[in-house]
């Protein structure tokens, strides 16, 4: 029955995020990823065991509370460890108008072949709008890249990628930053 369903989580809604998609975001932490990336950012993520167990229904109040947001980053740990839940709860923002994004480690193409196996992986896929896929990669990582750890990890517009049938990176994500050295201005400068 839906309203006993569970999710694990990393941690509680974290609200007000800037840096987990475009605009103002809600992040869920799903506990437990099988990925164990070197290098990982959130490696206490990790173990399926420890979290908190968190009902779908007290996350979807949290979604309902939610003011001045502009969507919902499924993060973790790995949300597609959790494909049930996550579907519940990506649908239930989508109602409510809002953006969804998601991270995992898996690839795109790796998702195709498994939705075969877990119909809900499929039904997850189908309501987000953006796919950050591919594992960290410790050897590319960069601080210059746009909602992403690694050169290899792809930004994907999930809709158009479903009808396609292969992986439509969304460009606009695709730039590097570039960095200016630090302010400097010679008049200040007393020799």
């Amino acid at each position: 029955m839906l309203e006993m369903q569970k999710i694990k989580l990393a941690a509680p809604l974290q609200t007000d995020s800037i840096v987990d998609g475009p605009g103002i975001r809600a992040v869920i932490w799903t506990q437990g990823c099988g990925h164990h990336c070197k290098g990982c950012h959130n490696p206490e993520t990790w173990n399926f065991e420890e979290g908190i167990d968190c009902s779908i229904n007290d996350i979807k109040k949290q979604l309902d509370d939610l003011k001045n947001h502009d969507g919902i980053t499924l993060s973790g740990g790995d949300p597609l460890f959790q494909p049930e839940a996550c579907y519940e709860i990506a649908k239930h923002a989508k109602k409510l108008g809002y953006n969804v994004w998601c991270y995992t480690g898996f690839t795109f193409e790796q998702l195709m072949v498994m939705k075969h196996h877990n119909p809900y992986i499929l039904k997850l896929l189908e309501q987000l709008d953006v796919l950050i896929d591919g594992r960290f990669i410790l050897e590319q990582k960069s601080l210059n890249l746009k909602f992403k750890g690694s050169r290899n990890q792809r930004i994907i517009d999930v809709p158009a990628s479903l009808k396609e049938n292969k992986a439509i990176i969304i460009e606009k994500y695709s730039e590097e930053k570039v960095w200016k050295p630090k302010y400097y201005k010679e008049e200040f400068l007393y020799i």
